[in-house]
């Protein structure tokens, strides 16, 4: 487990936990994810969150944030179990006021849509909630990166504050939620090699948890293919039409990735499987 690090030019920075007044904190894997805010913290401070835990780092500290596959070498583990996933795969520095993303690995780095961060190349990180991927051959794994925006005084509207939301966020029935929730738990879960679950399987954890709603895997494939169709005509690989023969899981795996990468769902909407 890391207990110090090293800034760029050599000087040890200790590693404490979060509330702490230390300029770099872990995260333990219990925060779930990035996607739900965060804590009162300054302006442009990074946090880096993986299937294990993360780390926050504060603007003003020389500290690069390493991610890869071999936990005892970097801050933040991603693909453990994936020998494709470079031991160091890239990291996070700061430079010249901006977050950069370095990919120092072998396999690409998707950012949201279809932008790819090749090997050896940089991409600079905006401010807010980005989910990037490692793109390995048979799996894509989550790394979530949040930048914390400048406060910004108080608004008004009608007599009441209005609520931040990102216009990226699909919408969603609390019905739907609960179907797709269940379809792309093993995403969730960060499993190793995640699939869609089967229709029966969702039809039978529903019944499971909702014993008198009378679920079949008939009504579940209809929650979600009315999903599919909403927004397929914003995003692509939603329709048959679109994707090669033959189809398998790839329609509902291409919308579990859209769901995960416009934070529409996210781990802690795991919730809505608990009895």
């Amino acid at each position: 487990m890391l207990g110090r690090g090293r800034g760029e030019r050599g000087r040890t920075v200790t590693l404490s936990m979060p509330g702490s007044s230390s300029k770099v904190n872990l995260l333990p894997k219990e925060v779930g994810s990035l996607t739900r805010g965060l804590p009162p913290t300054q302006p442009n401070t990074l946090f880096v969150l993986g299937a294990n835990g993360g780390m926050s780092v504060s603007p003003d500290v020389e500290f690069p944030v390493l991610f890869g596959r071999n936990e005892p070498d970097v801050h933040v583990c991603v693909g453990p179990d994936d020998p494709h996933v470079s031991r160091q795969q890239g990291s996070i520095t700061r430079e010249h006021e901006r977050w950069v993303l370095n990919n120092l690995g072998r396999l690409p780095i998707r950012f949201p849509g279809s932008r790819l961060v090749l090997s050896g190349d940089r991409a600079e990180l905006p401010v807010g909630y980005t989910p990037v991927f490692i793109v390995a051959p048979k799996h894509e794994y989550l790394l979530e990166v949040r930048i914390a925006a400048p406060t910004m005084p108080p608004t008004r509207m009608d007599g009441h504050e209005a609520e931040t939301r990102d216009g990226s966020v699909w919408p969603l029935s609390e019905v739907e939620r609960l179907v797709l929730v269940c379809l792309s738990q093993r995403y969730l879960r960060h499993d190793p090699q995640p699939q869609p679950l089967t229709w029966a399987q969702v039809a039978t954890e529903l019944s499971d948890l909702q014993p008198t709603a009378r679920w079949t895997w008939r009504r579940a494939a209809h929650n979600v293919t009315n999903v599919r169709k909403r927004l397929s005509p914003k995003v692509p690989g939603l329709v048959e039409d679109e994707v090669p023969q033959p189809v398998g899981n790839t329609l509902n795996h291409n919308l579990i990735i859209e769901l995960l990468v416009s934070t529409t769902i996210g781990k802690a909407d795991l919730e809505l499987l608990e009895p």
